[in-house]
């Protein structure tokens, strides 16, 4: 990325900040604020709004799902809270700065806009991105505010719509389905638009509205299969269907980039590596899983410690784990396993990566496994074929050399290998797929919650609402249970311990 277009990141980080002190029922305010993002016009409030998303998944809630995986273990402060289960009462500026009053109402003042200016090319991206950033928010609290929200003072106080509805649309409630949003995003595309963007306001995509196409795709086939053990019938002809317009190279994947400006970062980075360095390592589940397997994404993802004589030994190095939830010692910092390069970038430059080429190929190796109805498999390919191409697509997206790639493949046919069991199969699909997540943890938490794979033990000295589960979710934000008395039929103190609708 061009050093110029660093700039334009962090002056939209200076406007995400602006905007991030009012909540969802506080619309009002900030449209009217003369120095809020409605003031912005649609370039700024486009780039704005890309890193405020990249943000909202790598921040506070990336954190918490990352150890609820198991990818990392908390060893301090908040984060050792977090890997214990004790999650209620947090996470208050998430959902209103980062996500309503963040990522969510920027996409509504950015579609407004683009009507206002005959401009469906940014229309179609916002509304790409609001049922990116609705997805992530129903995913991790069940049943939100959705078809109400945004309004400002018309409804200051939105409905919470049930998760099936928001997904599945209700016609009667007047709530259109996340699918529904996604296609009027990419039909918007298609459109004659007075004004496009570019590589100067674009970060991800440089304008190119062919590869927005193909996120917009590649996010109906994660939705899709994010329901798909609930509504098997309704996610299979989309899959089917978006498979041929999605995302194929890892080249074209959507993912933020940061950068080593201090208003730039990475927010794992920024963590792990500025102001929390002590907080966080890798999981021992993580290092054992890949260890197992002789993972060639292992020193990629964690620095090694070779001076610590208790550390785990691997083909792959030294590396040292920590158990989640463990009373024991933390091991000095120096011999800690902790993000590498990869996923952190060497200043904190690395990008925050959403939707992408192996996800899609996970995602139709799993419907084939499962036999989705209404899915049929793409030509020339297999269940086979597709899993070993997305962990190739993972591998080389981390670095590891094609050739490489192949000779792990037969060295370990344990891994290169699908089962003909379609339950164990499935196993390894997910597991595979958590590895590769590594980084993003709400992705890795949402295949978990939603198969069971890969297995997880509940960690050691677990608290929270019930400690013989791993949550299931997040808890609603005290901010929003005391400010929102229109909240039909919610239960606002629901267990951690209850699955969302698609899980369950």
């Amino acid at each position: 990325m061009k050093k110029n277009q660093f700039w334009g990141l962090a002056l939209a980080a200076t406007v995400v900040l602006s905007s991030t002190s009012c909540s969802k029922d506080e619309f009002l305010d900030v449209n009217q604020n003369p120095n809020s993002p409605a003031a912005v016009g649609m370039p700024l409030l486009l780039t704005s709004t890309l890193l405020t998303t990249g943000f909202a998944n790598t921040n506070d809630l990336g954190r918490v799902t990352s150890l609820l995986v198991q990818h990392i273990a908390g060893i301090a402060n908040q984060s050792a809270t977090y890997d214990v289960y004790n999650i209620r009462g947090s996470f208050d500026n998430q959902w209103n700065g980062e996500l309503y009053s963040g990522s969510l109402v920027n996409t509504k003042l950015l579609i407004d806009q683009a009507v206002q200016k005959n401009s469906p090319a940014y229309g179609g991206i916002a509304k790409l991105i609001q049922a990116y950033n609705y997805a992530l928010t129903t995913d991790l609290y069940g049943d939100i505010p959705y078809s109400q929200a945004l309004q400002g003072v018309a409804i200051l106080t939105p409905r919470f719509d049930k998760q099936e509805d928001i997904y599945k649309g209700n016609t009667a409630k007047g709530i259109k389905s996340l699918f529904e949003l996604v296609k009027d995003g990419l039909a918007d595309l298609d459109k004659p638009s007075t004004l496009k963007p570019s590589i100067a306001d674009d970060p991800v995509y440089g304008g190119d509205l062919t590869k927005w196409k193909q996120m917009g795709n590649t996010l109906l086939l994660k939705l899709a299969n994010t329901i798909s053990k609930k509504e098997p019938a309704l996610a299979g002809p989309i899959i089917a269907q978006a498979a041929a317009g999605a995302i194929t190279t890892n080249a074209n994947d959507f993912q933020i980039p940061f950068g080593t400006s201090t208003t730039n970062l990475n927010p794992l980075y920024q963590f792990n590596f500025v102001t929390r360095p002590d907080d966080q390592m890798l999981s021992q589940r993580l290092l054992d899983s890949m260890s197992v397997r002789r993972d060639p994404r292992l020193p990629i993802y964690f620095n090694t410690t070779p001076t610590n004589t208790a550390a785990t030994t691997t083909p792959l190095g030294i590396f040292t784990g920590y158990q989640n939830g463990s009373p024991n010692a933390v091991p000095v910092r120096a011999n800690r396993s902790r993000y590498n390069v990869y996923i952190r970038g060497a200043s904190g430059e690395a990008p925050a990566r959403l939707l992408t080429n192996f996800q899609r190929l996970f995602i139709l190796a799993e419907s084939a496994v499962q036999g989705l109805p209404g899915f049929t498999l793409p030509a020339g390919t297999t269940a086979q074929s597709l899993y070993q191409s997305a962990i190739r697509a993972s591998m080389t997206k981390a670095g590891v050399a094609d050739a490489d790639v192949t000779a792990y493949f037969v060295a370990n046919p344990r891994v290169a290998l699908l089962s003909t069991n379609a339950t164990v199969a499935q196993n390894q699909i997910i597991t595979q797929k958590w590895i590769a997540w590594v980084g993003n943890g709400y992705e890795a938490y949402n295949d978990y919650r939603r198969t069971g794979f890969p297995s997880l033990p509940v960690v050691q000295n677990a608290a929270g609402d019930d400690p013989s589960i791993i949550p299931r979710r997040i808890p609603y934000p005290n901010s929003e249970l005391n400010a929102n008395t229109n909240a039909e039929g919610l239960d606002k103190n629901i267990r951690t311990s209850a699955p969302v609708w698609w899980a369950q």
